[in-house]
C-alpha cells in the first residue's frame, strides 16, 4: 500500500486545553476562597463578588463594542478579573467600589492594550491599584471581623489587620528610644501574640481582604491548578521562599534571623498573589530562569514594602512592578538554541 505523507503548518503537537478550559479551571480553584469569604464576612461579601463579576463582564462587552471587536465573554477571563478584584477589597466596601474597580481594570488594564493576551499587567491588580489611589480609606480600613475571630488575631485590638498591627509594633520596637516603656511592652506583647496566631491565619479567623484570609482554602485551589498543570511551581515557590528568607533574616525585632516567616507567609495576600495573580500567563515570563527571577523580584518588593513602605501590604504593587519587567526577563533569560 502506498504510504501518504501529510504536510501541514505548525503546531504539530496539540492537546485538549483551550483558553476557556484554563480560565474556568482557575474560576473553580478560586471558589473555595470565595465560599470562605462569604462564611467569614457575611452575605455582603457575596454581593461584592457578584457586582465585581457583573461589572467586569459589562465593561468587557462595552469596550469590545466601542472598539468594534467581537464580544467574547464566554472565555471566562472577565470573570476571573472580577473574582480576583473582589478578593482584593475589604468585605464591607460599598458596592459601587468593586464596580468602578472592575471597569478600571478591564478598561485600563486589558482592553486599552488590545484585550486578552495583550495586557502587560494583571487587570485585577490594575483595578485594585486604581481603587487604592482613589479611595484609600475604603481600601485600608477594615471594620468587619471574621466569624469566630478578630480583625487582628489579637482580642485586645479590634481595628487593625495582622499586618497593620505588626507594622506599628515593629516601628515601636525598632525605635524604642522614641517611645515609652509601656508602649514598648505593649508592642512586644502584640508581636508575640501575632506570631502565635498561625492557626487563625491558616484557617481564616483573622481580618483582611475578602478572599485572602483563609490560607487553607487558597492552597486547595492552588493544588488543583498545579495538578491540572495550569500553573507551575517556579513563580509561587520562588516568591513565597524569598519572602520567607528575607523576613526570617531581616524582619525580626531582635536582630538578624529573629523574624517569623510563617506569619508573613500566612498573613495578607501573599498566598493569593503568589498562586493566582503572579502566575498569570500573559503578564509573566515564559522562560525557566525568567520565572524564577520574577518570583524572587516579587518577594523582594513585597518584603521592602511590608517593612518600610507606606502600606502594610505590598503584594499587589510587587506583582505589577514585576509585570513591567517581564519583557526584559524574557529577553535576557533566553535558553540556548538547540545545538548552540
Amino acid at each position: 500500500m502506498e504510504r501518504r505523507f501529510v504536510i501541514s503548518p505548525s503546531p504539530h503537537v496539540k492537546d485538549g486545553d483551550s483558553i476557556q478550559k484554563i480560565m474556568y479551571a482557575v474560576v473553580i480553584a478560586l471558589i473555595p476562597a470565595g465560599i470562605g469569604g462569604i462564611y467569614f464576612f457575611g452575605l455582603h461579601a457575596l454581593w461584592v463578588i457578584a457586582v465585581a463579576i457583573a461589572a467586569s463582564l459589562g465593561a468587557e462587552a462595552l469596550f469590545s463594542k466601542m472598539m468594534k471587536r467581537p464580544i467574547q465573554l464566554q472565555d471566562g477571563s472577565a470573570i476571573i478579573t472580577g473574582l480576583l478584584l473582589a478578593y482584593n477589597v475589604p468585605a464591607e466596601v460599598p458596592l459601587w467600589l468593586p464596580a468602578i474597580g472592575a471597569v478600571a481594570g478591564i478598561g485600563i488594564g486589558k482592553m486599552a492594550f488590545g484585550g486578552l493576551g495583550y495586557n502587560p499587567m494583571n487587570p485585577a491588580l490594575i483595578g485594585r491599584a486604581f481603587l487604592m489611589a482613589s479611595w484609600a480609606v475604603h481600601m485600608t480600613v477594615f471594620r468587619t471581623a471574621p466569624k469566630g475571630g478578630t480583625l487582628s488575631g489579637i482580642d485586645a485590638i479590634t481595628n487593625a489587620t495582622p499586618l497593620n498591627v505588626f507594622k506599628g509594633a515593629r516601628e515601636i520596637l525598632t525605635n524604642s528610644v522614641n517611645y515609652s516603656a509601656e508602649q514598648v511592652t505593649e508592642a512586644t506583647q502584640a508581636i508575640t501574640q501575632l506570631y502565635n496566631s498561625s492557626g487563625n491565619l491558616f484557617w481564616g479567623r483573622v481580618g483582611g481582604c475578602l478572599g485572602e484570609t483563609s490560607a487553607i482554602l487558597l492552597l486547595l485551589g492552588a493544588v488543583f491548578l498545579m495538578y491540572k498543570r495550569i500553573i507551575g511551581w517556579k513563580i509561587p515557590f520562588a516568591y513565597i521562599g524569598t519572602v520567607a528568607i528575607l523576613t526570617w533574616a531581616f524582619g525580626g525585632t531582635n536582630g538578624l534571623f529573629s523574624g517569623n516567616p510563617i506569619f508573613h507567609i500566612l498573613s495578607g495576600g501573599l498566598i493569593l498573589g503568589a498562586f493566582f495573580m503572579a502566575t498569570d500567563m500573559t503578564t509573566t515570563p515564559v522562560t525557566f530562569k525568567g520565572r524564577l527571577y520574577f518570583g524572587i523580584g516579587c518577594g523582594i518588593f513585597t518584603f521592602v514594602i511590608r517593612l518600610w513602605g507606606g502600606y502594610p501590604e505590598g503584594v499587589s504593587y510587587s506583582i505589577l512592578l514585576m509585570n513591567l519587567a517581564t519583557p526584559l526577563l524574557d529577553r535576557y533569560t533566553k535558553p540556548k538554541v538547540f545545538g548552540g
